[in-house]
């Protein structure tokens, strides 16, 4: 089910490319841009960066002001022509690649992802984090953006299912999307046990972003992993 419910994702978002901005941030895309740059700044991505599920460039743009160099990649190739279009830094390169079969020869100092999080399903939980933990860099990150658990009422959730929803696009057609909205306090835990050193912070009413890093082999305490808590740098 998982796998069919993916499917139907990508689906969503390849039919939906063109009218994502106004989806997502709404009629005012200029202050979209505003808020991301500012939260861009704040989490300073430098050095290489890999951005997973691009969408339309909009935070690949802002990416692009900090880092190196920008690899970023969508499943859909929809939206990857869109970002194209948009994105013209030659510090910038586009791929059209699904993140759990992608096996890029580079490893990145950042891997930064907007609103992607809460789209992969709990069972591959694990599994995602055990990827970026293989894709990081000596002393990389992790940075992402997504929503706030308040903002799960918004969503129509699919009977029985309780990370599955149903979405509309403007021509009628509907779609299944996964969909786990953030709570801050339980996913840093969630990640300190298995390695990581998170820190999650709000954004805005609807917004949290947060940065994560490997803790050391020799960090671990009661049976639990621990370290200093990661900077904003």
């Amino acid at each position: 089910m998982i796998d069919e419910v993916l499917a139907d994702q990508v689906a969503y978002y390849r039919r939906g490319a063109g009218e994502y901005d106004v989806a997502a941030y709404g009629e005012d895309v200029a202050a979209a841009r505003a808020f991301i740059a500012r939260l861009v700044a704040e989490m300073r991505p430098t050095g290489s960066v890999l951005e997973i599920a691009c969408g339309t460039g909009l935070w690949t743009a802002a990416l692009a002001e900090w880092a190196d160099t920008v690899t970023a990649i969508d499943a859909a190739p929809e939206m990857v022509a869109i970002a194209r279009d948009r994105v013209r830094p030659g510090n910038v390169s586009f791929a059209v690649a699904d993140v759990f079969s992608w096996d890029p020869a580079a490893r990145f100092d950042v891997i930064f992802f907007s609103a992607w999080l809460s789209h992969v399903p709990a069972s591959w939980f694990g599994r995602f984090w055990e990827l970026l933990r293989g894709l990081l860099a000596g002393g990389g990150r992790v940075l992402f953006v997504d929503e706030h658990v308040d903002e799960r009422g918004k969503e129509a959730y699919v009977a029985g299912q309780e990370e599955v929803v149903e979405r509309r696009l403007a021509d009628g057609s509907t779609f299944r999307v996964i969909k786990n909205f953030v709570e801050p306090a339980e996913l840093e835990l969630r990640l300190r046990r298995m390695g990581w050193d998170c820190v999650i912070r709000r954004a805005s009413s609807r917004w949290v972003y947060g940065e994560a890093k490997c803790l050391g082999p020799d960090s671990t305490a009661g049976g639990e992993r621990r370290g200093a808590a990661p900077t904003w740098k």
